[in-house]
């Protein structure tokens, strides 16, 4: 009979302390489109490497060498197409405009403090002077730079977002519960889900503008126009599902609901959202994905703050790097789509057991 080495079986109870913490991270990874790392640790902590590179080759050095790819193509092609505003910038023209907006920013923000500063110090000599009636808060009237306009954009479609959820998943769950509610409510949501964020614009502007006479409230006129365009234009998708999920919850369970007697209330709480949530969560990713296209559109169309003004006045001014702050633009509301799709898959990998992506 032979004893087994000590050393080992603590070797191998670490190693699989090892792999099991790299596969609790790997959800993570998941979530925030990292899932080439998983291998990669694997690897190098001596698993099967043969398999592991195989991995890797597919979810990273073939994302990387088609990206690579892009990026030469466009370099080559771009020089090629002309256009009212020059030749199509390739890549290191779009760089470097990235990087100037980068500096306009830093140049801007430094105007707007040295403004508040002067402000500050105007005041305080009133206030010395014992004239406290000619203290006054005096706005910084300089143009918003390109990193405020991201954060208008983001704040607006966020709030938009936040109206619609708050609007769509009660119906939702009413429709899917009831189907005389479901009848009800299914042919307003056929007819207005293909309107056009464009053709919303116009009535929601001049709601607003009836119902909001002054600018001085806690929103401006732009931002609502702009936040309840992306309301009335995202809220199907999470309508639709919640009510499809809620309809599609085991009968089983339905049925246990009322031999236990639950009210409305805890049937809700306790049945109805936890078995509907990974649908919940596909209709509020899409919900957003919608959100913020819309958002873009409106932005440019009525001339609200954010990064649709941004591209339309680029295309405006027709200078020489207009083009290339357009793609930087471009690029730009790309990535936050996709940065706000992990968001949402990251809320949704916390609240529910599903791992879909």
């Amino acid at each position: 009979m032979t004893t087994a080495d000590p050393d080992t079986l603590s070797s191998e109870a670490r190693r699989a302390r090892l792999f099991t913490r790299i596969n609790r991270l790997d959800a993570w990874f998941q979530v925030f489109g990292l899932a080439w790392i998983t291998p990669v640790l694997k690897a190098a902590a001596g698993d099967n490497r043969k398999a592991q590179m195989k991995e890797i080759w597919h979810l990273l050095a073939v994302p990387v060498i088609a990206i690579a790819a892009f990026l030469l193509l466009w370099a080559a092609l771009a020089p090629r197409v002309q256009t009212s505003l020059g030749a199509i910038p390739g890549p290191a023209a779009v760089w470097t405009e990235a990087v100037n907006l980068h500096r306009d920013a830093q140049a801007m923000a430094a105007r707007e403090q040295a403004h508040y500063e002067k402000v500050e110090a105007r005041n305080q000599r009133f206030i010395d002077r014992g004239q406290p009636e000619r203290v006054k808060d005096i706005p910084y009237t300089g143009a918003p730079s390109y990193y405020q306009q991201i954060r208008t954009s983001i704040k607006t479609v966020f709030f938009g977002f936040l109206i619609a959820s708050a609007v769509a998943i009660p119906l939702g769950i009413l429709a899917g519960l009831s189907p005389a509610a479901n009848s009800a409510i299914n042919p307003l949501v056929q007819i207005f889900k293909p309107v056009s964020p464009l053709a919303w614009l116009p009535i929601v502007t001049m709601i607003v503008s009836a119902l909001y006479a002054g600018n001085d409230g806690l929103f401006s006129k732009s931002f609502l126009v702009s936040a309840i365009t992306v309301t009335l234009c995202s809220l199907w998708p999470t309508l639709i599902n919640t009510a499809l999920g809620v309809a599609s919850i085991d009968k089983d369970l339905v049925n246990v609901s009322k031999v236990l007697k639950m009210n409305t209330y805890t049937k809700i709480t306790k049945l109805v959202l936890p078995s509907a949530l990974p649908l919940i969560f596909t209709g509020l990713r899409l919900s957003l994905g919608v959100g913020w296209m819309v958002l873009i559109a409106a932005e440019m169309l009525a001339q609200n703050p954010g990064l649709g003004k941004f591209v339309w006045d680029e295309f405006q001014n027709g200078s020489s790097q207009s083009l290339a702050r357009i793609i930087v633009a471009v690029l730009t509301i790309g990535i936050i789509g996709f940065l706000l799709d992990r968001v949402m898959y990251a809320l949704q990998s916390l609240f529910t057991f599903t791992n879909n992506r």
